[in-house]
């Protein structure tokens, strides 16, 4: 079950940093239909980045895990909500979806 974890924690943490680094380009986009200003962008990414690193670093201090988990899963919550607001089909809400689900296992094992 550790082992899942650790997989679990990596899968988000790899994720959120590809895709806020080599597919910026979706973010741009992505965050011009939400209609959301360049700085809430950059707030957001940081922010993401951030949480991804400790989830990295809870593989070896665990007491690191649970409060970004839980910050990742509403963000998460929060990409969900915009997907919906803008009416993307449901392929647009799947990668979130399953970060979500991910973050939520990895927040209850963390308990």
């Amino acid at each position: 079950m550790e082992n899942l974890l650790y997989l679990a924690q990596l899968i988000v943490a790899i994720s959120v940093v590809f895709v806020w680094t080599f597919r910026f380009h979706n973010v741009l986009k992505e965050f011009e239909q939400f209609g959301l200003s360049d700085l809430t962008r950059s707030l957001v990414g940081a922010t993401k980045i951030a949480l991804a690193t400790l989830l990295v670093a809870g593989i070896w201090y665990s007491s690191l895990v649970l409060i970004p988990s839980i910050l990742m899963g509403l963000l998460m919550i929060g990409a969900q909500y915009f997907h919906y607001k803008i009416r993307n089909p449901f392929i647009k809400h799947l990668p979130s979806l399953i970060l979500l689900a991910l973050s939520a296992f990895i927040a209850y094992s963390s308990i």
